[in-house]
């Protein structure tokens, strides 16, 4: 479970944990990770194992994987959860911050999908459930990075599923999530001014563990979990000049908050344990 510190890695985690499952926590910040252990434990999981791991380091994975084999003797879900984002039109957003979210989503999600996939090979089966976003499939203004990001996630994820017709015992899913109440909004890069916030409707992390589940279940290519994201792609595909000219005043006003904040790397580049939990301060559904 890669990002099983905070937001919907930290959800699913717990949801696995009630089942009774064997675990292994992946994600930057040792003390938070441990934080999510003891609560997996507590839960009800099997065993639990904590690696503070960086999706970016393409070495430090692959002996994750052994060692988790080792461990367990097999790998049976791996679910993809590990994600940074940033605010700010892509000529204001320091090259660096923009790089380094597009390369979590698509480099990081390659770095993972290597070794766990020749894993699934050498057993024969398994799955793997890489957690997309609606913004995968459209765009917003400011949001540039995290859909450039997500859009080639997402491209990565359908070649992986092509590329893994050949043993149809493994699956590659991907669950698009909308508005999620978890701490990436304010975990975020900025240079806006102010952080942001998930539109409405707002699912609560749990609810898209269950999506996450549901698909390791009966694996799909693509599950949106969101009662609004068909609706809203759809307008992204059929009416362009509608959906363009509405859509930045309306992420203005559902999107970003009212706050005022200088402009920082939030957790881009390092992560900010305090700033990691399981769900964040929103109402949800």
């Amino acid at each position: 479970m890669t990002g099983a510190s905070s937001g919907i890695g930290r959800a699913t985690a717990l949801l696995l944990a009630e089942q009774g499952a064997r675990l292994v926590l992946l994600a930057r910040s040792a003390t938070t990770l441990e934080q999510a252990a003891a609560d997996c434990r507590a839960a009800g999981a099997t065993d639990v194992v904590v690696e503070a791991c960086d999706v970016n380091d393409r070495a430090g994975l692959g002996d994750v994987v052994r060692r988790s084999v080792e461990r367990f003797g097999s790998l049976d879900l791996v679910v993809h959860a590990a994600t940074v984002m940033a605010y700010g039109d892509v000529e204001d957003l320091r090259a660096e911050v923009f790089e380094q979210v597009v390369d979590t989503a698509i480099h990081g999600t390659a770095n993972v999908a290597r070794p766990v996939l020749a894993q699934f090979r050498r057993q024969g089966r398994g799955d793997l459930v890489v957690v997309s976003s609606l913004l995968a499939s459209i765009t917003a203004p400011t949001m540039g990075a995290y859909a450039t990001a997500k859009w080639g996630q997402l491209g990565l994820v359908r070649t992986l599923q092509q590329e893994t017709r050949d043993v149809p015992a493994i699956h590659v899913s991907a669950v698009s999530p909308g508005g999620v109440n978890t701490p990436i909004y304010y975990q975020a890069a900025t240079v806006l001014g102010n952080t942001g916030h998930p539109p409405p409707p707002v699912y609560s992390p749990r609810r898209v563990g269950q999506a996450i589940l549901a698909v390791a279940e009966n694996p799909r290519r693509l599950k949106q979990s969101g009662i609004a994201n068909p609706l809203i792609i759809a307008g992204y595909r059929l009416v362009p000049p509608v959906f363009d000219a509405l859509v930045g005043p309306l992420l203005k006003v559902f999107g970003m908050s009212r706050d005022s904040v200088p402009a920082s790397d939030g957790n881009v580049f390092a992560p900010v344990p305090e700033n990691e939990a399981t769900t964040g301060p929103w109402r949800d559904i």
